[in-house]
């Protein structure tokens, strides 16, 4: 399984930024997506998941009534919406699929966030 990120870039306080994961490979053995960022000087963090197969979705405090993740209906992407930017939430941000099996997991490349006046 491949994943790739696009989106990210800069923004100002309130602004809105959209990040995409694409996945390919053998995508069927997907179970739960789920985006991450890591800050510098700090450890990864898990911002959103959601489950593939029933979209049920799952959000960190911080993060909760902000952002907004997403699947596509083929089940191939996920999206992540980000309004209200604040500059904590500056990092670089991570997708991830997970496969049913809860043991095989891969990671996307990485795409930085930055918000800033």
């Amino acid at each position: 399984v491949r994943l790739v990120e696009s989106g990210g870039g800069f923004a100002q306080p309130g602004d809105s930024l959209r990040l995409s994961c694409a996945a390919s490979g053998n995508t069927d053995s997907i179970n739960v997506m789920s985006w991450y960022r890591q800050a510098p000087g700090k450890r990864r963090e898990t911002v959103a998941t959601i489950v593939m197969s029933s979209g049920s979705t799952g959000y960190a405090g911080p993060v909760k009534g902000r952002f907004t993740i997403s699947r596509a209906d083929n089940k191939k992407s996920i999206d992540l919406h980000m309004n209200s930017l604040r500059p904590d939430d500056t990092a670089v941000y991570y997708c991830q699929a997970l496969e049913e099996d809860k043991i095989h997991e891969y990671w996307g490349q990485g795409t930085q966030v930055t918000v800033a006046i």
